[in-house]
């Protein structure tokens, strides 16, 4: 059984919000058109106290898009997005959201950033995505959303590394820096995921 995963396709990725990602309007319609050729289809939505710590305005000595050590890791600073409740935070108003059986919300315990679907950097807490494909014995899940280097690309890994059979749909896509995802996109075909 095959699922599409919409990542992320919430305002502030989009032109004009807080951390857009440069023409990440575009793949909506690709999304739209696709959507009626899966049973099952989720989505995630990053969903973040306004104190988190991935968020600049959290350090003061720093600066938006530096990278810092932090919970044992490199950790992005980025400008505050997608803030619980805020218009930022929405799916954008130009998604079919009908089809979305279930949501599921990421990057809300404030101590640890959350790109997968599935679980937060540290893997320390489940989102329950996993555990709902199996309780609808999905084996293939179809990944699309923003941004591609980011939350579309660990979700993807995480799939892959849970046993599914881990599609990126090329374009339901978009980007924040091209050419680190070009070396990622090589990755994630290294372990085995594909590309339609």
């Amino acid at each position: 059984m095959k699922a599409l995963i919409i990542v992320d396709v919430q305002n502030d990725f989009l032109p004009g919000g807080a951390l857009e990602v440069a023409h990440g309007d575009e793949i909506i319609e690709q999304i739209n058109r696709i959507l009626p050729k899966y049973e099952i289809v989720v989505a995630t939505q990053d969903w973040h106290p306004l104190n988190h710590k991935s968020f600049a305005s959290s350090h003061v000595e720093n600066n938006v898009f530096d990278v810092i050590e932090w919970n044992g890791y490199q950790q992005t600073l980025w400008p505050n997005h997608c803030v619980q409740g805020t218009p930022g935070a929405e799916f954008s108003s130009l998604l079919d959201t009908n089809r979305i059986q279930v949501i599921f919300r990421k990057g809300m315990d404030k101590k640890v950033d959350s790109y997968s679907g599935f679980y937060d950097n540290l893997k320390s807490h489940s989102t329950g995505l996993d555990g709902f494909l199996k309780s609808k014995n999905v084996d293939e899940v179809h990944i699309c959303g923003l941004a591609a280097d980011f939350c579309v690309y660990f979700t993807a890994i995480d799939a892959l590394e849970l046993g599914y059979k881990s599609v990126i749909i090329s374009k339901g896509t978009k980007a924040i820096d091209k050419d680190a995802y070009m070396k990622k996109k090589e990755l994630f075909l290294q372990k085995g995921g594909l590309f339609i």
